[in-house]
């Protein structure tokens, strides 16, 4: 073979090498590629957070106690049992108050609207909290009620019309425009009623007027127009003797993890069944509620047990068997449900109850009022995974206390009754200020502050 021709020979097998080669690259690269993620083009939405301005912190109060039946003449008639004392303060000083007339009480004082307003671009932190002792042949014990935000929708956990009950329905609005509202009751029969209330008035109506019949009532509050603040007054009379009142402010919806903390078990002579009673309703679906029972000081369960809910009907617990102390009941739902809790230091005259609504988590600065009357103490739930911190401090000066309140644990601390306080939180926490003596109850929970902006997302 010439040498010309054995290049070429080999020239030509090292193409077809090269070749075999690349073709092999090619069939390894193809086969990875397939199984290989394919690359994939994605676009996030372009947003920001804002903290939008705030506006003017609203607090309405509730105004006088109501008495019904006062007027032989006229069974249904609402007269003015007596005029609460208020206790407001905020950060900025104590909150300016403007006047509600109420023109379906004659002789009583003015419904106060508390008012925070603007400074830069900020506002002041404000709470107010009304309260009052009667002793009458018709009413006796103790109410406390904080001064609220209006709500278009909201529910009243709470009352009944069962023989020796006397509660009322007061709906206040403070908008300049009129507000329709429709009151449509959950229990052994379904019923609904629409009212209007003027702009910048309050009105009310007896519990029997739309819930005739129930003795375990549950109230949806839905306001068209103007948002109203919504409160429950009970009174009961054991025989002849006025066995207690209560003023229980609405609540703003249904959730599924609920924490009613403050409550106080008092010890009982006799059958204690009706001494802590658990109200609980699911709106709309089957539910199936898991209760836990934690003393105040402790992270473990006194009591703990489940409750089926059928849609729409309210059910009651009795939390019998429990020792005499402060305790939080912990509420987890498959379902979102609203409960409340009324509990009675006694029977009879010179007793009193009060009913308990869920604490909202606090993550943050608050002020909350506590108003005049018997000693007070602020109890503390924290339900998170991580210890928490809590400050107190009056607003108007004096010392500050500091509060660990252990994970998944509770804990209390006295309070000044007419005092203001300021409180921050390094965690999530629950409050609720509970006022006791011998026949006077009254369980206030601590709001989220009026005036507070959270940041929202927005997207173009």
């Amino acid at each position: 073979m010439s040498g010309s021709r054995a290049f070429k020979v080999v020239a030509t097998g090292a193409r077809l090498a090269t070749g075999a080669a690349v073709i092999g690259a090619c069939v390894v690269g193809i086969v990875a590629a397939v199984h290989a993620p394919w690359p994939v083009i994605r676009h996030g939405a372009a947003h920001v957070e804002v903290t939008p301005l705030p506006g003017d912190s609203v607090l309405v109060c509730n105004g006088d106690l109501r008495a019904l039946g006062r007027d032989a003449s006229d069974p249904l008639a609402l007269s003015s049992a007596g005029s609460p004392t208020l206790t407001a303060d905020g950060t900025s000083g104590e909150p300016s108050s403007t006047a509600l007339a109420v023109q379906d009480l004659a002789g009583a004082d003015e419904v106060r609207v508390l008012t925070g307003a603007v400074e830069g671009r900020s506002a002041p932190l404000i709470a107010g909290a009304e309260s009052i002792a009667l002793r009458t042949d018709d009413l006796a014990g103790y109410a406390a009620a904080p001064c609220g935000v209006p709500r278009l929708n909201s529910w009243l956990v709470g009352g009944s019309t069962a023989t020796g009950t006397e509660d009322i329905v007061i709906l206040t609005n403070a908008a300049e425009v009129p507000s329709t509202v429709t009151l449509t009751v959950y229990g052994e029969a379904r019923s609904a009623r629409t009212v209007v209330v003027p702009a910048r008035t309050q009105t009310a109506l007896p519990l029997t007027a739309i819930a005739a019949g129930d003795t375990a009532p549950v109230v949806r509050v839905d306001a068209t127009g103007a948002p109203v603040r919504a409160v429950l007054q009970s009174s009961f009379t054991q025989v002849l003797d006025p066995a207690g009142m209560d003023l229980q402010d609405a609540v703003p919806g249904a959730q599924q993890q609920l924490s009613l903390t403050g409550v106080e078990v008092f010890a009982s002579d006799g059958d204690d069944d009706e001494m802590a009673v658990l109200r609980l309703l699911s709106p709309g679906a089957d539910a199936r509620v898991q209760v836990r029972i934690v003393p105040e000081g402790s992270d473990s369960a006194a009591d703990e047990f489940a409750v089926p809910l059928e849609p729409d009907l309210p059910a009651q617990v009795s939390l019998g068997g429990l020792e005499p102390g402060r305790y939080t009941v912990e509420v987890d739902s498959d379902a979102p449900v609203v409960a409340a809790l009324r509990q009675q230091d006694g029977f009879g005259r010179d007793s009193d109850f009060a009913w308990v609504t869920p604490a909202p988590e606090i993550d943050g600065e608050v002020v909350f009022a506590v108003p005049s009357g018997p000693s007070g103490r602020l109890q503390l739930a924290n339900s998170s995974d991580e210890d928490a911190t809590v400050t107190i401090e009056p607003i108007d000066g004096g010392p500050s206390h500091d509060i660990l309140v252990a994970a998944g644990a509770t804990a209390g601390i006295d309070v000044e009754t007419s005092t203001t306080y300021r409180m921050r939180a390094t965690g999530a926490v629950r409050a609720a200020v509970a006022l006791s003596a011998p026949g006077e109850l009254a369980v206030l929970p601590v709001q989220a502050s009026a005036g507070v902006e959270k940041a929202i997302t927005v997207y173009p």
